[in-house]
């Protein structure tokens, strides 16, 4: 059926919330520490964005990627009891989602461990993120979820970019059935067309540029400037996403 994709944006502060906000993105994933590939945000940043959107007025759009630590998906049990305290921490902000994940040592879904965090979530929606990709099987990943309630998935198809994955993310939203198929991984706004050809729901991406304000970090180490939200990117990405037809 024809349609528009949704478009969430990785943001990793309130000024991003707000950029995300003004361009029409759908809802955003928020976090800290991209480079690290994404942890969970602080308390007082996820209050900011939850009164930035109700302020808004737009339900549904500020989604917490909870993840303790850079690295692997593998988490030990003190690591999936802290995402769980995580997770209903975030709850009591009145976020709209939580953005999960967690593998087993056989590389396949730790599908205790997110079943722990779907109930922890409760009413919210659970996203589960790109430890699908790490999977040995994500097409079998992904046809795990909608038996624990998951909403949506963020994946490239399982390859290093949604671009070199198109054909998976394909065989992915022909398979997923009430599954979301969110593409992450490289989204560049010329891709956009390229996925909702695939049958994708949805398109993630950081959207990022890089700043110095502030000045350097000092003789403590560090590094020079930090990510900020570029306001064009959103802009031509939310464009890009409102003239393709599913």
């Amino acid at each position: 059926m024809p349609g528009t994709l949704r478009v969430e944006i990785a943001v990793q502060d309130a000024a991003g919330v707000r950029i995300a906000l003004t361009a029409g993105a759908s809802h955003i994933e928020l976090c800290q520490a991209l480079g690290l590939g994404g942890l969970t945000p602080s308390a007082g940043l996820i209050e900011a964005a939850v009164a930035a959107a109700r302020d808004a007025s737009v339900p549904g759009f500020v989604h917490v990627l909870v993840r303790p630590r850079g690295g692997g998906f593998v988490y030990d049990a003190d690591e999936i009891d802290t995402i769980v305290r995580d997770i209903r921490r975030s709850a009591s902000f009145a976020v709209d989602g939580v953005v999960v994940g967690a593998l087993t040592a056989q590389g396949e879904l730790d599908l205790e461990a997110l079943a722990r965090f779907v109930d922890a979530a409760g009413e919210l929606d659970v996203t589960v993120h790109r430890a699908v990709d790490a999977a040995d099987d994500q097409l079998a990943a992904v046809a795990a979820l909608a038996a624990l309630g998951v909403r949506r998935v963020l994946t490239s198809g399982g390859a290093v970019d949604c671009r070199a994955g198109l054909g998976t993310l394909r065989a992915m939203a022909e398979a997923s059935g009430p599954v979301e198929i969110m593409a992450g991984g490289g989204v560049r706004i010329a891709d956009i067309a390229l996925l909702a050809g695939a049958g994708v729901d949805a398109v993630h991406l950081s959207a990022r540029g890089t700043t110095t304000r502030g000045g350097t970090s000092g003789p403590g180490g560090g590094v020079a400037g930090f990510d900020i939200t570029d306001p064009g990117l959103v802009r031509a990405a939310v464009a890009a996403a409102g003239v393709v037809a599913r």
